[in-house]
């Protein structure tokens, strides 16, 4: 579903990928394992634009996306959960929610997934009218990936889903990640700066390492690998 080749990003003179090449199949989670400054969310905003590419390509089903603008790409059906979450805290969960299909016209079909979200995240149905900046950090994480459910994407990318989050709402949200995965078939590809978490839920995984891949293997491979154990996975 998702390619990419030789991918290189600068940010001015500093070099933030050198060259990485990553496959996601359809229908799996596949997840970035590295320490800060990998590279990890830098690969997760070329892909959807949000930074341009100096060398290399980016193709989703099929069509080069390397040089398209953002909003293409979200209508093409890959959406993006970036770091730290980026609702509208001033909008209520409802209109944040209804923001996420504004590229839809399926009155209808945007109607049922709005129920599927809402059966997805209970706790969103409760808040339904409740200002998005006032809830609780997984709350809102929540929210995020509901908002981005409700653009109907073939491919979903989240960007530390756990941060700043509690503990047993970080259970919550990587159980529906599982789901919408095995109930939607949604592909996922995930960056989680807990990798022994990441790699649980995931089949499989890369790790980066100051913008290069050192590793890629199914992902229980990588969690019994005694390198990656020492150094992502504190054994």
């Amino acid at each position: 579903m998702l390619e990419i080749d030789a991918l290189e990003v600068a940010y001015g003179s500093i070099h933030a990928l050198h060259g990485i090449t990553l496959r996601v199949t359809k229908g799996s989670i596949v997840t970035l394992v590295g320490s800060n400054g990998a590279g990890k969310s830098t690969t997760l905003r070329a892909i959807s634009g949000l930074v341009r590419a100096s060398k290399g390509s980016i193709r989703f089903e099929g069509k080069d996306i390397t040089h398209c603008k953002s909003h293409e790409i979200v209508a093409l059906g890959l959406a993006h959960v970036p770091e730290g979450r980026m609702i509208f805290t001033n909008l209520t969960v409802l209109e944040n929610l209804r923001m996420g299909a504004y590229l839809r016209r399926d009155k209808r079909a945007i109607a049922q997934d709005l129920e599927f979200v809402l059966e997805t995240f209970p706790r969103l149905r409760e808040r339904l009218t409740q200002q998005a900046g006032t809830m609780s950090g997984g709350e809102q994480q929540m929210l995020a990936i509901g908002r981005a459910l409700m653009g109907r994407p073939s491919c979903l990318m989240l960007d530390e889903p756990s941060l700043g989050i509690a503990p047993i709402l970080v259970k919550t949200i990587f159980e529906k990640i599982i789901q919408v995965n095995r109930d939607l078939g949604l592909t996922v590809l995930l960056v989680e700066q807990n990798a022994n978490l990441a790699l649980e839920v995931s089949h499989y995984g890369y790790v980066l390492e100051t913008g290069r891949i050192l590793l890629e293997d199914r992902s229980e491979n990588l969690r019994s690998n005694p390198a990656v154990q020492a150094a992502y996975l504190g054994a």
